[in-house]
């Protein structure tokens, strides 16, 4: 049905597009650049849309699909990212399992690298259907260019079927939405759209609007470095210091124990010597209030031990990310409702549940255009493991065009 919509991944899931969070320029790296200019800008306009332009200030990449209605609807807009995650992204190889039976799905024999059942019990989803695998040796790139790939077909779809009735529909694919700062400076102004949607959830019938609330926060700890063999009452082991500092945080409240609207404090990195540590934290929850009594324990904590020393040891330093869509979205529920509609028409149970992470949409929601998320369709995201379904990309593109055409009515 979406003659373009396979082929198309692949090609661009070739295309290293990795991000790089110790970069300072927009976007991260110059392969994003690259794949935005010269792959998608050409792709866009190839198709027929109008108003194609890659934004030098921002990294996006933004187009047109016109209204071919005589009355005025809202415009709707699809978002999603062309950079991909922290792993190998060098040298990605498509593998296609057609008919899947349940089994295990070597990868790469060489290495013994296998996509389980027994470690990934979802593949049971999937008998049946033709899945899109990594070899082995990177991850796939289905986040988030199925969510690319989706939304170009739906709107392509359109393009060849003037006989469909649909409003104006805004593009936009951008970068760095993996570091976290690929939303930064969206410029929604020039967007234009009322709502709008991220394409960039996971299985079949995923529809959020709930995110954390996040932050991010460095502990900088200076100690006091002397000989061991003269050290008493006067050594200061910043190593020491920092893992006293972890141990007064929850021991439960970690991403490996926690689920659903629980919120975690996670330590992503710890590095050091005597003289100096560091310790690097992602601070999560749903709940602003609970968001703010953790930031405010973590702040708690570092004045109660610095009260053991004559002068200031530990230093935070904190910065909020992002915060919880739905207090935006919440207020005017008609995207949500829209979605719904049109996963059920299409026999798509939808699901509604909170995102244990952030989307773009959670920045720009509260730049002033409401964007909850809708699924993509790939599993096991950022690693060697990941795959997707075509029929779930279809599916996704299905739904695109069902929202387009549910605005037009």
């Amino acid at each position: 049905m979406y003659k373009n919509l396979v082929d198309r991944f692949i090609k661009y899931a070739k295309i290293n597009t990795r991000s790089d969070e110790t970069s300072t320029t927009i976007p991260s790296t110059l392969t994003q650049i690259d794949f935005a200019k010269n792959v998608l800008v050409p792709d866009l306009i190839e198709i027929g849309l109008e108003d194609v332009m890659y934004n030098e200030e921002n990294g996006f990449v933004t187009a047109t699909l016109p209204s071919n209605l005589e009355k005025e609807v809202p415009t709707v807009g699809f978002i999603a990212h062309y950079d991909t995650a922290d792993f190998n992204a060098e040298g990605i190889n498509p593998q296609f399992v057609e008919n899947y039976d349940g089994s295990e799905i070597v990868l790469n024999e060489e290495q013994n690298i296998v996509l389980s059942p027994n470690d990934f019990p979802n593949l049971s989803n999937y008998i049946g259907q033709t899945l899109i695998t990594t070899d082995g040796t990177t991850l796939l790139g289905s986040d988030d260019k199925s969510g690319i790939v989706e939304a170009i077909s739906a709107v392509e779809y359109l393009l060849e079927h003037p006989e469909i009735k649909h409003g104006r529909v805004r593009l936009g694919f951008g970068p760095d939405e993996e570091i976290g700062v690929g939303a930064n400076h969206f410029d929604v102004d020039h967007f234009d759209a009322e709502f709008a949607y991220t394409i960039d959830g996971g299985p079949v019938g995923e529809l959020q609007y709930e995110s954390f609330n996040a932050a991010g926060v460095v502990v900088t700890i200076q100690g006091k470095n002397v000989h061991p063999g003269t050290a008493k009452d006067t050594m200061v082991n910043a190593m020491t210091l920092g893992m006293a500092f972890n141990e007064k945080l929850p021991a439960i409240d970690v991403p490996e124990k926690t689920e659903g609207r629980e919120g975690f404090f996670h330590l992503t990195s710890m590095t050091g010597t005597v003289e100096e540590a560091e310790l690097s934290y992602i601070v999560r929850d749903h709940d602003r209030e609970k968001f703010e009594e953790r930031k405010q324990m973590i702040l708690t904590i570092a004045e109660e031990l610095n009260g053991q020393f004559d002068e200031k040891r530990i230093h935070i330093e904190m910065n909020d990310q992002y915060y919880n869509m739905r207090e935006i979205i919440e207020k005017d529920m008609r995207p949500i409702e829209i979605a719904e509609k049109a996963m059920q028409e299409l026999d798509i149970q939808p699901i509604l549940e909170p995102i244990r992470g952030g989307t773009d949409g959670s920045k720009i929601s509260f730049m002033g255009m409401p964007t909850p998320n809708i699924f993509a369709g790939g599993e096991n995201f950022h690693g060697r493991y990941e795959y997707v379904a075509v029929e779930s990309m279809e599916k996704a593109t299905d739904v695109i065009r069902k929202i387009i055409e549910l605005i037009a009515q």
